[in-house]
């Protein structure tokens, strides 16, 4: 196969959003796993000059969260006219493990649903429990059994599993628009190919992993990442953020504080909010479950800044995790655990709302315009123009080194 697809153009000086034909070579199955040299490779927000508030850790990524690693599989083959279990294939999956592959040991963890048109499997347990036992797997809405089944048949296989069952924990979004997801492409090597290639270090954004399909407010959307780096003062802790964004409309988008979804009008979707966004947050604070509760209610906070109203048809679903207090699931007595008082949780909560709501941005500004099913074509944020819209609006900066 030799699928066509779209880039936007970003370099014209006018609101042209129309896109513009390439043909590269393309293989009928395209496997891209999380490396750093691909992840190194697109911008990012602040390399536009995007504002943002906070400081980030070095990476600006979830993985500044030390043992947090990341992994996708993207699945991408075919194209024309959708053949229920032939294609075309837009789409994929993520991984991220708290501790990485090579732990088994569990992480206090909460959820929070701010809408929940959605489904993320394992949560009665966590809720239950307390803890999160294993990794956190994405990917698109009818694939949720099989990722599910697929993890714990990669625990069994390598011995990760301290009891004889398992709950995972798999979340997804609906990328139906592009991919044929009654085709159900995504399998089990590919589940493994994910948990397999997790690693810390730059993760790959936009149309990678479960991200591959998705349309974040009107434009291409997927996978995209953030951290804050809290002061000395404020403990030194890092916050990590990793998103799937798949939600909102085009004429909600905000950026900086600026609408500029209302700017760019030529090809605007009038429509209701529909669609998902599942949200990630890790931090090595010693927060227990009540706390992380706390801290996954305030990504909530993070899709407002950028315009999210979370409609009724959108399963917009978060799940916090802490990296500290190690073996604190089974101990050989009386578990002694550090907990952060709640006084000094407020640089937490203003740090989730802040990676929450550029890992959004980064998530848009690395997608790349696709074409799926039908040929239906879904373009790029276009980059030129929204740093016009924002110079015009006095709110660009220069881009980061």
């Amino acid at each position: 196969m030799n699928p066509s697809f779209l880039a936007c153009d970003s370099s014209s000086s006018s609101r042209n959003l129309r896109p513009i034909v390439k043909k590269p070579a393309l293989i009928s199955i395209l496997l891209l796993t999380a490396t750093v040299a691909f992840a190194q490779t697109k911008p990012r927000a602040r390399d536009l000059g995007i504002p943002f508030d906070g400081t980030p850790a070095p990476l600006n990524a979830i993985t500044d969260v030390k043992g947090v690693e990341v992994g996708h599989t993207t699945l991408i083959s075919g194209q024309g006219a959708l053949k229920v279990g032939e294609g075309p294939v837009r789409t994929g999956v993520t991984a991220i493990l708290p501790r990485g592959k090579e732990s088994n040991d569990l992480v206090f963890a909460a959820w929070f649903a701010l809408n929940g048109n959605g489904e993320m499997t394992g949560t009665t347990w966590v809720d239950e429990s307390g803890f999160l036992e294993g990794p956190v797997m994405i990917s698109n809405t009818h694939s949720v059994g099989l990722v599910r089944d697929s993890t714990i048949a990669w625990r069994l296989k390598r011995g990760g599993m301290p009891q004889s069952w398992a709950l995972p924990v798999v979340a997804e979004t609906y990328d139906g628009r592009l991919n044929d997801i009654n085709g159900f492409h995504v399998k089990p090597e590919h589940v493994f190919a994910a948990l397999n290639s997790a690693r810390s270090g730059p993760v790959a954004e936009g149309n990678v992993g479960g991200g591959t399909g998705m349309v974040c407010h009107g434009f291409k959307g997927g996978i995209g990442t953030s951290s804050r780096k809290l002061d000395a003062n404020s403990g030194g802790y890092v916050v990590g953020v990793l998103a799937q964004c798949n939600h909102g409309t085009r004429q909600q988008l905000s950026i900086a504080g600026v609408p500029v979804g209302l700017e760019m009008t030529d090809e605007a979707l009038k429509r209701d909010e529909a669609g998902s966004i599942i949200v990630v947050v890790a931090t090595d604070a010693p927060l227990l479950p009540h706390q992380l509760k706390r801290l996954a209610r305030r990504v909530s906070m993070g899709l407002a800044r950028n315009g999210s109203t979370s409609g009724n048809g959108s399963g917009d679903i978060f799940i916090a995790f802490s990296t500290a207090n190690p073996e604190a699931a089974k101990p050989d007595g009386v578990a002694r655990l550090e907990m952060l008082p709640n006084d000094r949780m407020n640089p937490l909560f203003t740090a989730t709302v802040q990676a929450t709501e550029e890992a959004i941005i980064n998530a848009l500004i690395a997608a790349e315009t696709m074409t799926g099913i039908d040929n239906h074509t879904v373009i790029a944020l276009p980059h030129q123009l929204l740093r016009q819209i924002l110079k015009k609006h006095n709110r660009l900066v220069a881009p980061a080194k």
